[in-house]
């Protein structure tokens, strides 16, 4: 931990934010998602969650209706209810008032730049190639890495859709490569068990190691409320440190951790 706060107070630390965070506010699930798209296709949502991975499952939404549009809109106003106060979480008001020169999230909610918006902290959104032309040095960087709301094309919410993401050569891509040399990335808000977190972190440890420059890979983090020493060990292999917490209550613990950054 004394490590990881050195490089943050240099400004050599990107944080990266998962759905973990979002539901911190309440926000639905993959498994409620899931349950409206059974709904729209008239499925039994128990039936429906066993015929293929969630990814498949959107697929098949996205063929048999043709397009994403209706579930991204329904998402947009669920995800974004007027019942919902950013203020309450203390998890968004330290990320608001922490000095991470650049945040990545794969989350498409706009919870994280409406937690800047209260606390009146600049930051420049970025979604598309065409945002990357005004980046300027006044403010945090919010990459809204599997899309944003804002933009239905952007979002990255089918398998077709996350494998193209997986290819790892979008704009997106090349700045989030040109972005972790030589600085550290924390994790937080993502699931041990997920699949395409895994693979990026693969995918930035084998950037490394194949970096012609040389030199040695700053250390990444990733925060798991729950010390798993399986995990640990596996993560470790790809410059990756697992920090943990002895609070039992996910979002406190969060919430706990952040707040050594501010």
């Amino acid at each position: 931990m004394e490590q990881l706060i050195s490089s943050y107070k240099q400004g050599n630390v990107i944080l990266f934010i998962g759905a973990g965070v979002s539901m911190n506010l309440g926000l639905p699930s993959w498994k409620q998602l899931i349950e409206k798209i059974a709904t729209e296709l008239e499925y039994d949502p128990e039936i429906y969650k066993t015929l293929g991975t969630d990814l498949a499952l959107a697929e098949y939404y996205r063929v048999k209706k043709g397009s994403l549009g209706k579930l991204r809109s329904w998402m947009d106003r669920t995800w974004h209810s007027p019942d919902i106060k950013v203020e309450t979480s203390k998890v968004h008001e330290h990320i608001a008032n922490s000095k991470f020169p650049i945040i990545y999230t794969t989350n498409y909610d706009r919870w994280v730049e409406l937690a800047f918006d209260h606390y009146k902290k600049p930051y420049k959104k970025i979604v598309s190639v065409a945002d990357l032309t005004s980046i300027s040095g006044k403010g945090t960087q919010i990459v809204k890495f599997h899309g944003d709301f804002d933009d239905d094309k952007s979002i990255v919410l089918d398998e077709t859709s996350y494998f193209e993401r997986l290819g790892f050569e979008t704009p997106l891509d090349i700045k989030l490569r040109s972005d972790v040399l030589g600085k550290s990335v924390l994790f937080i808000g993502y699931s041990l068990t997920d699949i395409n977190i895994r693979l990026l972190f693969y995918k930035l440890s084998k950037l490394w190691k194949t970096n012609d420059s040389g030199g040695t890979q700053p250390r990444s983090y990733i925060f798991s409320p729950n010390p798993n020493p399986i995990q640990e060990a596996i993560l470790d292999q790809w410059g990756i440190n697992m920090l943990s917490s002895e609070i039992d209550d996910p979002g406190e613990a969060l919430a706990d951790f952040l707040k050594n950054f501010v």
